[in-house]
This record gives structure tokens, sequence and C-alpha cells, in this order.
């Protein structure tokens, strides 16, 4: 019969308590971890003071105090009651961290106290709890640490007990814990006490710090720039990984389970507000966190529309990839039901303009239409059935009475350009007829009697080269040669038209024509030609 080799875990525990110095990634957990300890005391104030001169620490609170010093240096023991266990799930790694981050501590608490070098306790060198005389009880528990390299804790304490719910004192100064829940409005969840911005006023945010046992384990954002949404979780239910603690276990998980419960808080803040406020105060302060949220629904019984959906068309379409956009505006007065049921408005989806749709842009001006924000409300809304998809509609661009054509040589596009009375546009069944504008389409730059500025070059491009650099002087050039070329083609003095174009060649550069007089024959034709001869 064959022997079989066995194996079974083994533990180092030189080796555990040696590299147990390298599992904390953040000195300041040896301050979170204090502070934990102390409110799971039950303490009721803490007060902390730290010399960096000296590298001594003082944490004293006011909690139940310690009644087994062996629960000190009692590695992966919490030490704590059934109902601390079953509510908080501590670790037991708690004071540990001090043996790593000092070289001496001294605990006292009731008529017991220990001073020990750290160094010593390491080496599970046995640890003499000694009494103190009566008049010397120390009421919750007073912890003394020398040798804490901690240079930055005053700047770090404030951030770090933004959020504990026990009022700390550092040097002497009570910190202001904004963000604790008694400071807060909250509301309860499934998940902990929730507190949101912008419940009242509508300024709602996405950016969310998360707390667990007082301290942040999730943070979205940068509140500077705005309200926060502060979550305080229940610690049944929540665990914070190790050695830290400043990190959710499974986070990502956690993380989206947390935003569906700030979800359905908005729901309930939002249906709340739905019916103590006239629909037109609900919508103007509500929809930003209506759409932010997922809750654009609660607008579908309603005949108030957001001014926010709906822009005129105020000025030139252009191409502008600096996202400007100065040619269209919001609304100041939505308009109304009736007013789009009736066809009295026209909404419209469109594109922002690019190179293929600047005609769609042109007769939406024309016609007066609003420019719709049709993803801005929910599908089952009433108003989706009044949008009119113009980019989904075929488009036609004539040129009425049309004079002539070329080719504008400009410094960044080279469109063809047609000089006409009127350009015709047909989206679908509509049709509109420009006089006083240019347009761009299929590659042709459109050009009607009244357009002389030379403006429509911007339909043809951004002038946005790519690396993203606006081409400021290519655009003035090729504004300037659309003008001239215009100006020129729609001359009827023949000596101004070739004075204008002599202009352009700047002759008086070149020595050997000074002086000189020619005779110049201009050709007729498709293509016209030229003869010149010298006179005299």
């Amino acid at each position: 019969m064959e022997n079989f080799m066995q194996i079974q875990v083994r533990i180092n525990e030189e080796g555990s308590l040696r590299n147990q110095r390298y599992a904390f990634t953040d000195r300041f957990t040896l301050i979170s971890e204090l502070l934990q300890n102390a409110r799971r005391a039950g303490a009721t104030r803490i007060e902390i003071h730290y010399d960096a001169t000296s590298k001594v620490l003082h944490v004293t609170d006011d909690g139940r105090g310690i009644d087994d010093f062996q629960k000190l240096l009692s590695f992966n023991e919490s030490g704590w009651d059934a109902s601390t266990c079953a509510e908080e799930r501590p670790f037991g790694v708690g004071f540990c961290k001090c043996l790593y981050a000092a070289s001496r501590c001294i605990v006292a608490s009731g008529r017991q106290w220990v001073d020990f070098d750290t160094s010593a306790a390491l080496a599970k060198t046995a640890i003499d709890v000694l009494q103190t005389k009566e008049a010397h009880d120390v009421t919750g528990t007073r912890i003394e640490l020398h040798g804490v390299d901690l240079p930055d804790l005053g700047a770090r304490m404030e951030t770090l007990c933004q959020g504990f719910p026990v009022p700390v004192l550092f040097n002497g100064k009570s910190l202001e814990r904004r963000l604790a829940e008694a400071h807060l409005a909250t509301m309860p969840s499934p998940m902990g006490t929730v507190h949101l911005t912008g419940t009242r006023d509508g300024k709602h945010s996405h950016h969310t710090m998360v707390f667990l046992q007082g301290f942040c384990v999730l943070n979205t954002g940068d509140h500077l720039l705005g309200g926060v949404n502060v979550v305080h979780l229940d610690s049944r239910q929540f665990v914070a990984r190790l050695p830290d603690r400043d990190k959710l276990i499974d986070e990502d998980v956690q993380r989206k389970r947390i935003d569906a419960e700030l979800k359905d808080c908005w729901r309930r803040i939002l249906e709340v507000a739905k019916t103590q406020l006239a629909p037109d105060r609900f919508v103007e302060t509500y929809y930003p966190a209506m759409r932010a949220w997922g809750h654009l629904d609660l607008l579908n019984d309603l005949n108030v529309l957001p001014c926010a959906l709906f822009d005129a068309i105020v000025g030139y379409p252009i191409l502008d990839n600096a996202s400007h956009r100065d040619y269209v505006q919001s609304v100041t007065t939505a308009p109304t039901r009736e007013a789009i049921e009736s066809g009295a408005v026209t909404l419209v989806d469109l594109d922002w303009l690019g190179d293929d749709n600047a005609a769609r842009w042109m007769l939406a001006r024309a016609k007066g239409y609003l420019v719709f924000d049709w993803a801005g409300l929910h599908a089952d809304h009433w108003a989706q059935r009044h949008v009119h998809y113009l980019e989904d509609e075929a488009v036609e661009v004539e040129a009425l009475a049309e004079q002539t054509r070329t080719v504008l040589e400009g410094r960044w596009v080279w469109p063809t350009v047609i000089l006409c009375e009127a350009v015709r546009i047909k989206v679908g069944s509509e049709t509109v007829k420009i006089v006083d504008d240019g347009v761009y389409h299929g590659d042709t730059l459109y050009i009607p009697t009244g357009e002389t500025s030379g403006e429509p070059v911007r339909q043809a491009s951004s002038f946005t080269d790519e690396n993203d650099q606006f081409l400021e002087s290519d655009l003035d050039a090729d504004r300037d040669a659309l003008a001239d070329l215009i100006c020129r083609l729609r001359s009827v003095d023949p000596v101004q038209t070739l004075d204008s174009l002599m202009q352009t060649l700047k002759l008086g550069k070149y020595p050997l024509l000074h002086g000189k007089t020619f005779q110049l024959n201009v050709g007729m034709g498709s293509v016209p030609g030229h003869s010149i001869e010298l006179v005299g």
C-alpha cells in the first residue's frame, strides 16, 4: 500500500508580524483606526493632539474604555461585543497599526495602563499591565504614541473627519465635519441614509461621496465644482477592503447599486415636488434633474415643456467645430401644447451643421422652425408625435436664373460657385426660395443676388485643421476671395472689372513691364481665352 504525503496551511507568525507593517498603504490609516476604535467604544468626544517636532501623538476619548488589555495586542480578533460585531463586522486590526507606526505606546483606561516599546511587543515579549490608584482613573481611553511621523496631519484632519459621526478636536480646535450625517438633511434608503444636493432648487449633481462607518470609501468627483450627494452606508450590508478600509469590496458592483439607489431617491423627491408645485414651476425647477437621473416620464402627462428643449435659428448657420453655434439661441418661452399640435409651431430634428446638411438648416431658418431636442423627452411623450425629422428627408437645391458658374480658388476651400437670382431649397414636401444668403450643398456654393459678403465659405468648412487649430487667416482670405469673386462676376463695368483683376496681379513688381502699353482682347465662350499685344 502506497503512502501519500499530506500538506496543510501553516502560518509563520514571525514572518506575518514582520510583514504586517507593509500592509497599510496610507500612513494616516493610524488615525482612522484610532478614531474608529473610539467610536465603537461609544465615545461622544475624541481629542487628538500631535506635535510634529517631538513626533508624539495623543488620542483621548470618553468611551467605555478597555476591559481586557490583551485585546490591544491580539491580531485578527475584534474584541468587540456581539452587537458591535454584528453591526460593523470589525476585522480586529485596529490597534496593531500603532505597533508599526510608533516606537513606544502608552495606553491607559480605567485603573489600568501599559507602557511598552513596539519592537519588544512585536517580538512577543510579555508586557505588564499596571494598576493606578483610584484617584488616577482614566475615563474612556487615553493613548500616547511616540515616534509617529505624520508631518501633514494638520492639513489632512478636516478631510479625514468630514463625515465622521463623533465630534473630534485636533490640537484644541473642533473639526467642522460638515458631511457628517447629523449635519445634513437626509432621507432613508435600503443602503443607508442619503443626502441629495439640489432637492429644493433642482441644482442636482452626480458627484457623490460615500461614507462607511464615518470614513469616505468612494468619491466620484470634485465637490469644489458644485454640490455633492452624500451617502452613509449601512455597515451591515457593506464591507471596506483591508487594510486601509478606504475602498469598498466589489466597488464596481456596489457603485452600480449606489447609483440605482440615488436614482430611486430622486424619484421620490420629484414625485412629491410634482404634487406640490404648479406644472410650469415644477418643470422649470426640476427638468435638469429629471433628465440627469432618468425620470423624464414624469413630464408625459404635463402640457408644459422646458425651454431648454427648443432652439430658435437666429443667425446664418455655419460650420463651427468650436461649439460656439451663435446662430441658435434657446427660446425664452416654450411653445404651448396647443401651438405645437395645431401646427402653429413646427418642431424639427437637425444634427449640428455639417458639410451635408446646410440646406436643411437654411430651410428651417427661412420657415421659422424650432430645432427640438427630442432626446430630452421620454419616448412616449405627446410632443414626440409632432417632430419633423429633417435629416431623414431628401434635399434638392436648385439655382434659379443661373447667371454664371466658376471655381473659387481659395486658400483652404475650392468649391464650385454658382451665381443666380435665387436659390430654391426643397426638403421633403417643404420648399423655400432664398434671395439674401448663400447656400452650400454638394461641394457647390449657390450665391443669390442678395449675397455679397463672402460668408458662405463658412458653410463649406469650419477652417479647422487636423490638430483642431482654427485657421483664422485662411478663413479671412477665402471669405475675402469669395466676396471679391462675387463683385467681379456681377460687375456691369468692364473697365472696373479688369482693373479689379489687375490689382490682384501687382504688376508694378515687374520692372520689365514699367511704362509699357498693351492691347488686351478677351475671347468669348464657355472657357474664355485672351490675346495680348505690346503697343508702341
